[in-house]
């Protein structure tokens, strides 16, 4: 028998159903809203035409009816869930662009409007390494206080070459002084990596894991590169990753992440309209399945070969 520490849940990593079962005595729905806002890198600030991969709603492609209310966002969407299982609970999550470039009176109104929504435990934001300004922080501040609040990070790479091969308008050394700012209050951070960016080795995506792992985070989620119509990258005859190939990197990443660190997400896709390659990634539970065989087979689990 190996020495797997998450042999309880079933896994051989910290699955965030498993997270949340503890912290709320059940399962947890977290239900993706739109609340109208932009990015430093469409509008000029950063830069124009967005990262390289991203969609034309801001990678919130699964938002329903993003141009109604919150509260219409959120009563849909758990409208779809109600047929399917009874969360205890349901945290409202900025998913759209970037969820912090606001004037600091309108985030704060944004957030209390999705407090408000019923049955809500916590309160997610995504946002963009460059994106947390002191004004910015104050306001995530009071909401720490109020709720159980999770930053999401889009970092994608710690590779500086990559990002600005791909338009994502900021460095590492932001990334680091987002996670410094954010440790000064009670917030959980969780970093999104991107595998299968244009000119990276294996080694480098295992490698930004590793980084963002030591930078003392709570959460990540790891996410391939897919190809949706309408972006740059699709403009650029990208061969993404096989499945083996994605597999193989993600259980490296796993084995290096600390096994404190939550894994919110695995894997991903676009809307099947819209996603252009890999075609396999449409089958989110086949990935998943692949990911826990070749854990087995390696007889390997989160954080095995992690060295502080």
């Amino acid at each position: 028998m190996s020495d797997n520490p998450f042999c309880e849940t079933g896994k051989r990593f910290y699955p965030y159903f498993s997270y949340l079962k503890q912290r709320y005595g059940g399962r947890v729905a977290k239900i993706p809203l739109d609340g109208g806002f932009t990015c430093p890198n469409r509008d000029g600030t950063k830069g124009t035409g967005g990262c390289v991969y991203c969609s034309a709603r801001g990678s919130g492609d699964f938002i329903a009816h993003p141009a109604r209310s919150l509260a219409d966002q959120f009563a849909s969407y758990r409208g779809v869930l109600a047929g399917k299982w009874s969360p205890v609970g349901y945290i409202p999550y900025f998913q759209s662009f970037t969820g912090t470039y606001a004037p600091p009176d309108l985030l704060r109104a944004l957030y209390a409007e999705a407090l408000a929504l019923p049955d809500v435990v916590g309160l997610s934001i995504a946002t963009r390494p460059d994106c947390l300004d002191d004004a910015v922080c104050a306001v995530l501040a009071e909401f720490a206080d109020r709720t159980d609040l999770t930053v999401e990070l889009g970092v994608q790479t710690v590779w500086d070459e990559t990002a600005a091969h791909c338009n994502l308008c900021h460095t590492y050394a932001d990334t680091v002084q987002a996670v410094r700012r954010l440790r000064r209050m009670d917030v959980q951070i969780c970093v999104h990596l991107i595998d299968g960016l244009p000119g990276e080795t294996h080694e480098q995506m295992v490698q930004s894991a590793r980084a963002v792992g030591r930078l003392g985070i709570d959460a990540v989620k790891l996410h391939l590169l897919h190809v949706l119509r309408g972006t740059p990258l699709a403009e650029t005859g990208y061969t993404c990753l096989t499945q083996e190939e994605y597999v193989s990197v993600v259980c490296d990443q796993l084995e290096v992440l600390p096994p404190t660190v939550i894994i919110q997400r695995l894997t991903g896709d676009g809307r099947g309209e819209d996603l252009i390659a890999p075609d396999w990634s449409r089958n989110k539970r086949r990935v998943l399945a692949a990911i826990d065989r070749e854990l087995r087979r390696r007889d390997s689990w989160q954080g095995k070969f992690d060295t502080k």
